[in-house]
């Protein structure tokens, strides 16, 4: 049972509520709620729901004073269910997603929820881009880029790839009262079934500015590529079965399988998993041999090609990060 340490306001419409999940991740929260709480973005709170932490984290949050901060510690339940918890306790109409080992530059929330004064009512979702950093807050070398994002993204979008990280996402919090919570039974992919969810009734907006940064460390939930594959295509599936984009519409539905195999392809790779990579490798192009557009999906021509060749000659490991810059 979840029990906050301070207790619910009235619910506002002006304003953000900032819902941190933290698990175990003392080493890299500090970070986190700094970047928050320098936000240049009023009226703002910043709800962190310590999902069973068994490390430093407790003793960091008593550590932090600030007005703004609630706390919520419950039983270990999972990011969905941390997600959920912070919701239902927020006390403002616009609900922004920092995970614990993120961060944001110090306008994200002044760009991004700022953006909805000037979006009509079908849009619930506010996204900017992002950039890497590595596990200790350095900045790393990005990779060429083809094509952003649309600045308009719909359910087909988020089907077909994921388009923007949880750290990057403000959406409001009257879409999670028609769409629902955030999926419990998924233990990684949860935020893509949720976006699905709400473009199904919604749009987002994307601003193409890097305003989050994503730590990439040994402990992300993304490395597991055999739950990563699990649940994302469950993600789909429970996509295709809701009729989102017609059963009947073949070629969507191929390109979008394609898309996942070369995803998960890459995932194993990643993981040291080189002959599951080719197979699934393999899949995508049979599936869909030929990518008419694609830097719709970000990549360039001959991607598979490109990645076919990288899986042959290169060393199955995570890709190296390249610094660039000092933690800010």
């Amino acid at each position: 049972m979840a029990f906050a340490e301070t207790a619910n306001p009235r619910i506002s419409e002006d304003g953000v509520t900032v819902i941190i999940p933290a698990y175990n991740y003392a080493r890299f929260l500090p970070d986190a709620l700094k970047s928050a709480l320098a936000q240049n973005y009023s009226p703002l709170e910043i709800i962190v729901v310590d999902d069973g932490s068994t490390d430093e984290t407790p003793s960091v949050l008593r550590s932090i004073t600030d007005p703004r901060l609630r706390i919520i510690r419950q039983e270990n339940a999972g990011l969905s269910a941390a997600r959920n918890t912070g919701i239902r306790e927020a006390q403002y109409g616009l609900i922004a997603f920092l995970d614990a080992d993120d961060r944001w530059d110090v306008d994200f929330l002044r760009i991004v929820a700022g953006r909805f004064v000037e979006l009509s009512e079908e849009f619930a979702i506010s996204a900017s881009g992002s950039r890497m950093m590595t596990h200790d807050g350095f900045l790393v070398v990005q990779p060429n880029r083809v094509r952003a994002p649309a600045s308009v993204l719909t359910a087909r979008d988020f089907i077909i790839r994921n388009r923007v990280f949880p750290s990057a996402v403000v959406v409001r919090k009257s879409a999670f009262a028609v769409c629902g919570d955030f999926d419990i039974t998924l233990r990684s992919s949860e935020d893509r079934d949720m976006w699905i969810r709400i473009t199904a009734r919604y749009r987002a907006a994307y601003i193409d500015k890097p305003l989050v940064h994503i730590r990439r460390h040994g402990d992300n939930m993304s490395k597991n590529a055999a739950r990563m594959r699990h649940n994302t295509g469950r993600t789909l599936g429970k996509a295709w079965r809701a009729g989102i984009v017609s059963r009947l519409n073949l070629l969507f539905w191929a390109r979008t399988r394609a898309v996942f195999e070369y995803s998960s392809a890459w995932t194993h790779f990643s993981a040291g998993l080189r002959g599951t990579a080719l197979r699934y490798l393999a899949y995508s192009i049979i599936l869909c041999p030929w990518f008419f557009r694609p830097s719709a999906l970000g990549e360039c021509s001959l991607f598979r090609l490109r990645a076919l060749r990288n899986f042959l000659i290169s060393k199955a490991s995570p890709p190296t990060l390249t610094p660039i810059a000092s933690p800010k």
